[in-house]
């Protein structure tokens, strides 16, 4: 399963709508990732991080992309647990608004951190934003979906992406990743 996982990031990393300067395992984290959660609050690394480090989501959008609320949904099934139970934190990243994001959240009792990167400069840093959208469209400045595993220490374990914005990598791949993690 890991040489799968590294597979899939390989195939999405070198797919041409990404940035050349796209993180990899082994790299810091380019920011403290001082974003507005749903509530408007200013959240960072520090403040969300678990005792072992933060899995990153970075999705589409909440508010419309129907993979990424199934993607989200799935994570209040309780294999999450697995995650928290690692020592790692979820938050989740979008280009979304701090308001669309607590809409999603309480509509689906949702309770993992949402963080809102409007103007997408993190999405950005990250090297995932999906250039292939046309400047005043409604997606442009959406990230291509990708899932972080991030040490406390801000550095980089694991990369799970697919090829394609309509899979996600599954809970267990990510628990599996974790465990695998240098």
């Amino acid at each position: 399963m890991k040489f799968l996982i590294h597979a899939l990031a390989i195939i999405f990393l070198s797919s041409p709508v990404m940035a050349m300067d796209t993180l990899k395992v082994g790299d810091q984290i380019p920011t403290n990732l001082e974003l507005k959660d749903k509530t408007d609050t200013l959240q960072s690394f520090d403040s969300l991080k678990g005792d072992k480090g933060l899995v990153l989501f970075f999705i589409r959008s909440a508010d419309w992309c129907p993979y990424c609320q199934v993607q989200l949904l799935d994570l209040r099934k309780g294999e999450a647990d697995g995650i928290i139970n690692a020592g790692y934190n979820i938050a989740i990243i979008s280009y979304d608004k701090p308001e669309l994001l607590n809409k999603f959240a309480t509509r689906y009792s949702f309770e993992f951190p949402m963080l809102s990167d409007e103007g997408s400069e993190t999405i950005k840093t990250f090297g995932i934003w999906d250039q292939t959208k046309e400047p005043g469209t409604f997606a442009y400045g959406i990230p291509n979906p990708t899932i972080y595993v991030v040490s406390k220490d801000k550095k980089i374990q694991a990369i799970l992406a697919e090829e394609s914005y309509t899979r996600r990598p599954e809970i267990p791949e990510i628990i599996e990743a974790i465990q695998n993690a240098k």
